[in-house]
């Protein structure tokens, strides 16, 4: 009896290991592969297209104050709706400002997108299609020109499972400053070309096409950069910096709105968000970051955690930063932008927002993140100014 109690054990503890690992390597493999379905979170309760209105069930999406885009059937509708109307325990009812295409009246689920334009000539300036020659291939642009010829260039760079539109909301108060903004596509966005193991590198791989972007930039013309990044955007714009100077030669700033920072501080947060057990996160970075990583993710190279933290090699940067950051994030922890701030606060301005969630700063409070962008640009424009004064006096 005692031998058949111990091998029932044995089994036990065998079956929960072997449990234990297949969610850790789904876990890992949900990091790295790039999102092809999205979930369609929210419910819809009623539409009403005659007085403008939308019920929705009640949630944290469903809730949040501002303007939003919304799609729904699986994507081939979507409209725009407006700030919420009325707000009770188990709907909330918003205003709606457009359907664009679709019948939302006719369907049951959708999911709220603060990516709230279509595309660039939704805001009314010219703008350019254009290819940035990265090292895989061509990858789509936009190209959205100062209303006067100007030297200064803003490069946007979206984040995780998002795409360029997500950047559209920082054109005008840049233009409004006197800055080109260049919107690019990176490997495995679904726009640029993909990389042989079509995996996200969190930033490790993405950089090579900032790279290329700000290449792109100066031989149209380019004398100043700044680089923005958005969620794992702020990631690959940092990694893009400190790992290559002919980005670092142009540079005079960096804007992030809710940046990755800290990779395994974030695969903590979510995976507590999920329910698994402490601890799993941290297993997970082992798998992305081991040498059996490709069999397990289908990854070409392991990701080394410690070379993506901003943190530790905080010394290394030399340009005004700004960045801003939700305290209610809900996806990337605000905790590693702080650590971030409090290493250079010589350069970094670090702007808090309370209820804005995962880079729906401009969403919840359009008129502050407008202004924090267009003044920060306005301030690299003159210093700027200020350094080609100077240099021309030297010389």
């Amino acid at each position: 009896m005692i031998g058949i109690a111990a091998g029932a054990s044995a089994l036990l503890i065998a079956g929960v290991a072997a449990l234990t690992a297949a969610v850790t390597v789904r876990f890992a493999r949900k990091v790295v592969i790039p999102i092809s379905t999205r979930e369609e979170d929210v419910r819809i309760v009623g539409v009403d297209l005659a007085s403008g209105e939308i019920t929705l069930a009640a949630s944290d999406e469903a809730r949040m104050g501002g303007r939003y885009g919304f799609w729904f059937d699986r994507d081939a509708g979507h409209a725009r709706l407006g700030d919420v109307i009325e707000e009770e325990q188990r709907t909330v009812r918003r205003r709606i400002e457009s359907v664009d295409f679709g019948r939302l009246e006719r369907t049951s689920r959708g999911r709220m997108n603060a990516s709230f334009h279509l595309g660039p000539w939704e805001l009314d300036h010219p703008y350019e299609n254009v290819l940035v020659d990265t090292s895989l291939g061509p990858a789509p642009a936009w190209l959205v020109p100062a209303e006067s010829p100007s030297g200064r260039w803003v490069i946007q760079v979206h984040g995780r499972g998002a795409t360029r539109h997500e950047a559209l909301r920082a054109v005008e108060p840049a233009r409004e400053a006197g800055w080109n903004s260049l919107l690019i596509s990176y490997r495995n966005d679904g726009e640029a070309p993909e990389s042989e193991d079509r995996r996200y590198g969190l930033g490790g791989t993405e950089w090579a096409d900032v790279v290329a972007a700000v290449k792109f930039a100066v031989d149209h013309g380019a004398q100043h950069v700044v680089l923005m990044g958005w969620s794992m955007g702020g990631s690959i714009v940092l990694q893009a910096v400190l790992r290559s100077a002919a980005v670092r030669e142009r540079l005079v700033g960096i804007m992030l709105d809710s940046p990755a920072i800290d990779w395994v501080d974030i695969l903590r947060f979510q995976g507590r968000a999920e329910g698994l057990p402490n601890g799993m996160a941290d297993a997970v970075a082992r798998v992305l970051g081991g040498p059996f990583s490709g069999g397990l993710t289908g990854l070409a190279a392991p990701i080394t955690f410690a070379e993506l933290d901003p943190v530790a090699r905080a010394e290394e940067f030399a340009v005004p930063i700004l960045l801003m950051h939700s305290v209610d994030d809900g996806f990337v922890p605000i905790d590693g932008s702080r650590r971030f701030a409090a290493a250079r606060p010589d350069l970094i301005e670090f702007e808090v927002f309370e209820g804005a969630r995962h880079t729906k700063l401009w969403n919840h409070d359009p008129e502050r993140w407008t202004n924090l962008i267009a003044g920060w640009l306005a301030r690299r424009a003159e210093g700027v100014e200020r350094l080609g004064d100077e240099a021309q006096i030297v010389g």
